[in-house]
């Protein structure tokens, strides 16, 4: 497979050459052990990033989540923390991801965008790359809900509808006054508070 197209240019990334990969290159220096496992990484548009570490408000805010949305999911739907889904020239590890099937469903692989109707970014320092590298990976895999728990104004930023541009069409600031409607496969969830997503 080909390298995915050049979106960023180099030199604004490192003042030294630097190299993109396909997600089976990219798969296989983690099978090989050539890439350490910490600090963790992540491909995103054919670069391997360093993933940001949040602080403690982070780790609440993605403990109070992951209860809530298994009890709302009910059994058909899992619940992952922190583990990889994989795109076209992607491998993101949101904080949460909701996927179809049972975990065993994926011990050859990992699940791909039409198996996640959403994924879960908290931010804190890592808002502009929530909001920007990662909603144009999340949207051009056409994954169609994307949810940024947002620390730093005490909001969920809640993006859907996927556009061929690599962009969401709907974006919405929910406050801690307010509920998320999700409708995963045209089947609504019970609303969402998000004061119980927020620390």
């Amino acid at each position: 497979m080909a390298a995915p197209p050049l979106l960023l240019d180099p030199a604004e990334l490192a003042p030294v050459p630097v190299m993109r990969f396909t997600v089976a290159e990219y798969e296989s220096l983690i099978r090989s052990g050539a890439l350490p496992e910490e600090p963790r990484h992540e491909l995103l548009e054919g670069w391997i990033t360093p993933k940001r570490c949040g602080g403690p408000a982070h780790a609440v805010a993605i403990a109070l989540a992951t209860p809530l949305l298994i009890h709302v999911l009910e059994s058909v739907w899992r619940v992952s923390v922190k583990s990889a889904i994989t795109t076209a020239d992607s491998q993101p590890e949101p904080d949460l991801a909701v996927a179809r099937g049972q975990a065993r469903d994926f011990l050859e692989r990992h699940p791909g965008p039409k198996e996640v109707p959403l994924v879960i970014e908290v931010a804190d320092s890592s808002l502009p790359r929530d909001r920007g590298l990662k909603a144009r990976v999340y949207a051009r895999a056409g994954i169609p809900n994307y949810w940024i728990v947002n620390l730093v104004d005490r909001v969920v930023e809640v993006h859907s509808d996927p556009t061929d541009q690599a962009t969401y069409a709907h974006i919405e600031a929910v406050g801690p006054d307010g509920a998320i409607r999700l409708a995963i496969d045209g089947v609504e969830i019970s609303p969402i508070p998000v004061r119980d997503l927020l620390p």
